[in-house]
């Protein structure tokens, strides 16, 4: 079996990536929809934000209020290291526990799709990693129109994170997503069949 980890920066294209790997019959262990799923009303990530914020951070469905807490955990170095010292390693078990299935079920090709792989320490589970990359001021744009947040939210999310730059220089592939996508998936395809083929 071999594992990849994919991460790059907030709306670099890393989703396109992974859903194109996916197709090629790489198994997906996505951090971000194991966050999303432990983060559903009485589960683990959810009580922990309730537990420490109270019941402020909750929408009237009882939902967590993301929008707030990103404000509060972008803007404050405290509670943005409570958050992740307290969330890594409910997500770590689970993404541990994907693997093991993925082990016992013989699969070959297993993709860590996570955001924060350098930074919680994750691609020590990966063979090696691939790292989706596009220029910062596109990454701004991108960010603005995908979720509508002002210029200034945009820089704090991606300043939340370790640079592009850091992350390029530390991966075994980086995959330069700045042109269409049609583009960045035949390069992707490319080292597909390099690589792993």
């Amino acid at each position: 079996m071999k594992i990849i980890g994919l991460t790059g920066g907030i709306a670099c294209g890393k989703s396109t990536v992974s859903a194109y790997l996916k197709q090629k019959g790489a198994f997906i262990i996505d951090g971000d929809a194991i966050a999303r799923q432990l983060s559903e009303p009485k589960k683990s990530i959810w009580q922990a934000y309730v537990n420490h914020f109270g019941d402020k951070v909750l929408n009237a469905d009882n939902s967590l209020n993301r929008r707030l807490i990103g404000q509060i955990v972008f803007t404050d170095e405290k509670e943005k290291t409570w958050m992740n010292t307290t969330m890594h390693p409910l997500i770590r078990d689970e993404i541990v526990k994907q693997i093991d299935e993925c082990r016992q079920n013989g699969i070959e090709v297993v993709i860590l799709d996570i955001p924060l792989l350098y930074e919680a320490n994750w691609d020590k589970f990966a063979d090696e990693v691939w790292v989706v990359k596009i220029s910062r001021q596109l990454q701004i744009e991108r960010i603005q129109n995908r979720d509508g947040l002002t210029k200034e939210e945009a820089i704090s999310r991606i300043d939340a994170q370790m640079s592009l730059e850091e992350k390029a220089k530390r991966a075994d592939v980086v995959i330069d997503s700045s042109n269409a996508p049609e583009v960045t998936l035949q390069l992707v395809e490319k080292i597909w069949n390099e690589r792993l083929l």
